[in-house]
């Protein structure tokens, strides 16, 4: 990378740290009174079960909590020892991993990755003689997210390495590869010996422990209901691999993380020049939002009251984020075992740390309290009818009760999954009302039919998809089954 292209971004990036004036954070009492007021209710509300937080002041734990049940079934509490699915936070963890490398000379950032590992890792791609550390830890390697995305067996390379930032996780595996091959040792025990173990996360594992059959909370969906858990030997769940998952697959609670967010707060364990690399932005994020960008491993905003870190995970029905401030050494991090946990994130920072922080409206997930949402429970508790009336009736008033096109699809698919077959069917229908140019929204509109078993009607959808974008593979697919 650049040096050059890397200080006119730190310099654009501190520049859009001064748009606004600084705003004062709570103090440690008044964070940790907001949160055990409101975390309660907010769970509530968005329908998540159970819940892992710690809060950090000056570099230091100062409060952790642990709210709800890790199974909606069982009622089983929530506890210190709980833990919960990290997902991508897992990528930052790894990061700190590999600078260690880096540190003990091990590994170069900038040199071919395919030179460590002694083959191109199956990609056909020239641009894989390019690709290195900083590319990975910085999402700017080329990589699709996940290669099945792509339909296709072999990982392909979308654009040059470094040229733009594209999140991945193919990325992050494809450097654990190279770490196992550099250290002879399993991605776990690197991960103990290298990270874990010297933070003292006691707690925390990237493959399946015996000690999580009785620790790990579960999954849950947009509704509360759960879903299930990923664990070996889980029948019928999705299982983590023997050998874990560098991008997704630490298992941890909020009181573990908060050691290794401390870790890079205070520059533990790390060269000093080494962790201001991690810290300093390496590539522009998005040019609609000027203050984001991505460090090594950890995204990054440029606020009026300094730089802070940070980083979400999704795992679907698990989901998991943290926020901490480079100046102050403040910081928040919290799991979730339901669908909507990134839901009520802008709540947990405003109560935790304060601030604006333009990573959550990048991220754009579902409010637990958005229009969406809010439709989608008045359906369940009284029928479509008059929650969809009352909707439509409201938005003429007010244009911001409008959902979007994505959000009004996530209801009609929340209703499928709980066997509300006709409610579903109006709510796509009334998305292609509103989005007759959307050919996503009559796809949806067939697949509903084809739940119901309505061939004929999920034939005619279909085919209107098709008509709007030809290249809808999934129609072209769904009418071979459905055509004779």
């Amino acid at each position: 990378m650049n040096l050059k292209i890397t200080t006119a971004l730190f310099i654009s990036f501190v520049i859009a740290s001064l748009r606004a004036l600084p705003q004062l954070a709570p103090t440690a009492k008044q964070a940790i009174e907001k949160l055990q007021k409101d975390i309660p209710v907010l769970m509530q509300k968005a329908d998540i079960p159970g819940l892992s937080v710690a809060v950090i002041r000056d570099g230091k734990v100062v409060w952790t909590g642990s709210y709800g049940v890790m199974n909606a079934e069982t009622g089983k509490p929530v506890t210190s020892q709980t833990v919960f699915e990290a997902a991508s936070l897992s990528k930052c963890v790894f990061a700190y991993g590999v600078l260690k490398l880096v540190d003990e000379g091990k590994l170069n950032l900038d040199t071919p990755l395919n030179k460590y590992l002694g083959n191109n890792y199956g990609v056909t791609d020239p641009r894989i003689n390019k690709i290195t550390a900083r590319h990975v830890l910085t999402h700017s390697a080329g990589f699709p997210n996940w290669r099945e995305f792509d339909h296709s067996k072999t990982l392909l390379i979308h654009f040059n390495p470094g040229e733009k930032w594209s999140y991945s996780g193919e990325g992050i595996v494809y450097l654990s590869r190279v770490v196992e091959k550099i250290t002879g040792m399993s991605l776990e025990d690197f991960m103990q010996q290298t990270v874990l173990k010297p933070l003292g996360m006691n707690a925390s594992s990237y493959i399946w422990l015996a000690r999580f059959d009785s620790t790990k909370s579960y999954r849950h969906n947009d509704l509360g209901k759960l879903t299930g858990r990923t664990g070996k030997g889980d029948s019928g769940l999705e299982a983590v691999k023997d050998d874990g998952n560098a991008a997704a697959s630490l298992s941890t609670n909020a009181a573990d993380y908060a050691k290794f967010i401390i870790a890079v707060l205070n520059g533990t364990g790390l060269k000093k020049k080494t962790q201001e690399q991690m810290i300093t932005p390496q590539i522009r994020v998005t040019k609609k939002y000027p203050e984001l960008a991505w460090g090594l491993g950890v995204g990054l905003e440029a606020m009026p009251d300094g730089t802070w870190f940070w980083h979400w995970g999704d795992n679907g029905d698990g989901k998991a984020f943290y926020m901490a401030s480079v100046n102050s050494k403040d910081a928040v991090v919290y799991f979730a075992n339901g669908s909507n946990g990134l839901g009520i994130a802008r709540e947990i920072l405003a109560d935790a740390v304060g601030g604006k922080h333009p990573s959550l409206d990048n991220l754009g997930y579902e409010r637990y309290n958005a229009p969406s949402r809010l439709l989608l429970k008045a359906i369940i508790a009284e029928g479509v009818s008059k929650p969809l009336n009352a909707y439509i009736d409201a938005r003429k008033k007010d244009t911001l009760q409008t959902i979007s096109e994505q959000d009004m699809n996530s209801v009609g698919y929340a209703l499928i999954r709980q066997k509300r077959l006709d409610d579903a069917l109006r709510i796509f229908k009334q998305n292609t009302v509103d989005f007759p140019q959307s050919w996503n929204a009559w796809d949806s509109y067939a697949e509903g039919y084809m739940d119901k078993g309505d061939k004929e009607n999920a034939i005619k959808y279909y085919k209107k998809s098709l008509e709007l974008n030809p290249q809808n593979d999934n129609a072209k697919d769904q009418l071979k089954k459905l055509q004779p």
